[in-house]
């Protein structure tokens, strides 16, 4: 028996940035159905980080179709910076507590480990913003085929995917040790762990286990999508890519990084993504499946994957994908933000403090670690705007696509 096509969306990392994520989404729901005729549904939704939150809520609004992107942008666009962008004291104490071995974890913080900012204002916001429980309900309904939220479990360094599908089973998965699934009805505290970014914010407590930030070794989720029998895939990414490789203006000792900068390269490096090699692999392996078909007949695959031992539901299969990609640096853009007279009504510790890395960095032209945390509504809606304009240059290509996934015998790989 032949399944229905499935199309995945594949949301990355990237705290604040997600709100791009959420402007490329509501321009597919909207724009691109309307061109090619027919509503853009994701069958499968893989998250990891924000992209995982981002996942959660479109999973759990699933059954509102093209409006379920709407319910987002209205989260994000009344995002308080204040509420969300607080020092953790406690978490900073118990981390200097620790550091200094002056005892384990201290029964205030014990469902998470230590970090910089206080994760509970965005507990609340997921809380009160994403009803999790219509996620079972829309898988049954058949609304979603699966959604996935990824995690790094803190004490091995492994990455867990948690799936939830009808009867929370999961397929065949990867033979890689280092990965985990986990068939679970996914919760707030799933999702929370997979945004607990390293250094900012408190691992999490998933039972006995501490779990963080899921992208750390898997920032782009592309092969749970893969797993769960996706035929196409699009996916997004708010983070830019420089051509400029290691080009830039000479240093000097009095130019040297302080620790604002170190801290948002060093998130940038925990949080490296390799979608552009994992995206050429997947096209490398398309061609090889396409020129083996082309030449022996369609039993070709099949035949290929008796021959290396694969079981059914293992093995080569053909999987389309495209990528949307921020085309603007939105470090850059967090700074100027910071520094417009739009951003003159945030005071307090938390206006002070995010002003004056934006004044280090501008002078660099690097603001990193100020696109992690500006969880600001105004902010948010500049980065949905940008991912619309990136969807929207991208209207034909994107058209053509989803169009093709409703073809047979399709063989469509796009990058950005």
């Amino acid at each position: 028996m032949v399944h229905s096509k499935r199309l995945a969306l594949v949301l990355a990392g990237g705290a604040a940035r997600g709100a791009y994520e959420v402007g490329v989404v509501d321009y597919i729901a909207r724009e691109v159905s309307k061109a090619v005729g027919r509503e853009v549904r994701f069958d499968i939704l893989c998250g990891t980080s924000v992209g995982a939150l981002n996942a959660c809520g479109l999973a759990a609004y699933a059954h509102e179709g093209k409006d379920a992107a709407r319910r987002l942008i209205d989260v994000w666009t009344k995002l308080q910076i204040s509420e969300l962008v607080q020092t953790d004291m406690r978490g900073m104490l118990g981390f200097g507590r620790r550091l200094l071995g002056r005892g384990g974890i201290a029964t205030d913080t014990a469902l998470r480990e230590s970090g910089i900012l206080d994760a509970a204002g965005l507990e609340r916001l997921i809380e009160r913003s994403v009803p999790f429980k219509n996620i079972t309900g829309n898988i049954d309904a058949e609304h979603l085929h699966a959604l996935t939220v990824s995690t790094t479990h803190v004490a091995s360094g492994k990455t867990v995917v948690y799936v939830q599908r009808k009867g929370l089973t999961i397929p065949h998965w990867s033979l890689d040790p280092t990965i985990i699934p986990r068939p679970v009805a996914i919760n707030a505290q799933h999702a929370l762990a997979s945004a607990a970014i390293p250094i900012l914010f408190r691992a999490v407590r998933l039972g006995n286990e501490y779990h963080c930030d899921g992208g750390l070794r898997q920032n782009v989720p592309l092969s749970p999508a893969r797993r769960l029998g996706a035929d196409s895939v699009i996916v997004v990414n708010p983070r830019h890519i420089d051509d400029a490789g290691l080009s830039g203006s000479p240093e000097t000792e009095e130019d040297f990084p302080g620790p604002f900068f170190l801290l948002g390269k060093t998130l940038n490096a925990l949080l490296l993504d390799r979608i552009d090699t994992d995206l050429a692999r997947l096209e490398s392996i398309n061609r090889i499946l396409d020129a083996g078909t082309k030449a022996y007949g369609p039993e070709f695959t099949a035949a290929l994957n008796t021959a290396l031992g694969n079981n059914a539901g293992r093995g080569m299969k053909k999987m389309n994908a495209m990528l949307v990609r921020s085309t603007e640096d939105i470090g850059k853009l967090a700074a100027e933000f910071v520094q417009s007279p739009a951003f003159a009504r945030v005071q307090g510790v938390t206006g002070r403090l995010l002003r004056h890395v934006a004044d280090l960095g501008n002078a660099r032209n690097e603001a990193d670690l100020l696109s992690y945390l500006l969880f600001d509504g105004e902010f948010a809606g500049h980065l949905i705007e940008l991912g619309r304009k990136d969807a929207r240059a991208r209207h034909e290509e994107l058209c053509a696509f989803v169009e093709s996934h409703h073809q047979p015998n399709d063989a469509t790989v796009g990058k950005s």
